[in-house]
């Protein structure tokens, strides 16, 4: 199961009602944060969640209101005592970027893995997560981030038995390890059938409408998408800006194939007051359309076959 939080929805500047830009997901006790905009540290503790766990975050860029809260976090992090290395995941710059931010937390007791984004998208393996950042259309260098969870076949018993395979080693197959034991190798195809469907989220935000977001979130069980915007009339300050409207997210979510089981919206303008006010209109484009909101939080399982 992935537990998936959305930390904070709004965008450019902080509200006492809305914290900024933050998406958290629990995963086989491993926690991922993409992108971590100023109050992720609070909207965190609001939601119980813990610190200690969180191995990788992603950036989709460094904008103040996606990376500011960093600093603040890995302080936090070093005080929890963790020694354990954090892997940053982000586009060009990374590096450069996160070492000026650490000028107020230059000292810290676990080392950090840059692992910069090259070209249009690129795959990164973490912790079970298979995490790939594609290109989107902003005023800076900025990235979308598919989330992953693969599921082997089943294990089958009998292919098992045939093949004399010991019941000791069953487990370890069945985790996908090739054991070489007496002399034999044995391998995971030899006892797992085809590959089962897993989980996946889509997410970007600060972007405007792609055909290669849309391709991205195609079979997702959860498309988190920009809307910055609700208000038809603020269509045109979207394109000025390279954000988006929901009409316009809804818009990419229905060119998807399959279309995403749901979609939220996020990333909110801090003069949409009220989001849900214009949902009614666009679940007309895309029926299973909601309005994000700080600590919205979904389970996804696998499915049942």
């Amino acid at each position: 199961m992935l537990d998936v939080c959305l930390l904070g929805s709004g965008g450019m500047m902080p509200l006492p009602y809305r914290h900024l830009t933050s998406l958290m997901t629990r995963f086989n006790g491993s926690n991922l944060l993409i992108d971590c905009g100023e109050g992720t540290q609070v909207a965190i503790k609001e939601k119980g969640w813990s610190f200690k766990p969180i191995d990788t975050i992603c950036f989709t860029h460094y904008h103040g209101d996606h990376i500011s809260g960093l600093p603040g976090l890995l302080l936090t992090m070093g005080n929890a005592e963790r020694t354990e290395p954090l892997v940053l995941i982000g586009p060009r710059g990374l590096e450069r970027v996160v070492n000026a931010l650490r000028v107020i937390a230059p000292e810290l007791p676990f080392p950090i893995v840059f692992r910069e984004i090259q070209g249009p998208e690129q795959t990164f393996e973490e912790r079970g997560y298979r995490i790939t950042a594609f290109r989107v259309n902003h005023n800076v260098i900025c990235y979308g981030y598919t989330l992953e969870i693969s599921r082997a076949g089943r294990f089958d018993v009998e292919r098992a038995r045939a093949a004399e395979i010991p019941m000791k080693l069953w487990s370890r197959l069945q985790k996908g390890e090739v054991i070489m034991q007496d002399g034999k190798v044995y391998r995971p195809e030899d006892v797992l059938g085809p590959s089962r469907r897993g989980i996946k989220v889509t997410y970007c935000t600060d972007t405007r409408p792609t055909d290669t977001i849309a391709a991205h979130a195609a079979g997702a069980d959860l498309f988190i998408c920009e809307g910055m915007y609700g208000e038809p009339e603020k269509a045109k300050k979207a394109v000025e800006y390279k954000h988006m409207t929901f009409e316009e997210a809804a818009r990419v979510a229905r060119r998807a194939d399959p279309e995403p089981k749901q979609m939220w919206l996020t990333h909110y303008s801090p003069s949409l007051v009220r989001p849900e006010e214009y949902v009614g209109e666009i679940r007309k484009i895309f029926a299973e359309t909601y309005p994000g909101r700080d600590g919205k939080t979904a389970e996804l399982d696998f499915a049942d076959e």
